[in-house]
């Protein structure tokens, strides 16, 4: 009895694990997905919004993610792009992420 205690211990040490690892790798994959949408939309900033935002999303989408959210300010673009997590059955979560890039500033 005591023997399956212990085993039954290490299961949910191990599911616990599992889950932290997915919500990790999650928002980095949210992380990558919003950099390069970010550089993307930066690139077409003289194009207006529309082509900028929509360099973003086909960047954000090929990497696996959705975008929530993409403007221009200025010549900087910002986009914030969303991974859904499944870190346990039943148990969904989302990881979001938002990034910033344009020229160089100086």
């Amino acid at each position: 009895m005591c023997l399956l205690a212990i085993g039954l211990v290490f299961v949910v040490i191990g599911a616990f694990g599992a889950a932290v690892g997915a919500a990790r790798v999650a928002r980095q994959r949210a992380g990558v997905a919003a950099d390069f949408g970010a550089l993307a939309a930066a690139g077409r900033a003289l194009s207006g919004d529309g082509v900028a935002c929509g360099a973003a999303e086909a960047i954000v989408r090929a990497n696996g993610a959705r975008v929530v959210g993409c403007r221009l300010d200025g010549l900087d673009a910002v986009v914030t792009a969303e991974v859904a997590v499944a870190a346990a059955p039943g148990l969904t979560r989302v990881a979001t992420v938002t990034s910033r890039a344009g020229p160089p500033r100086g």
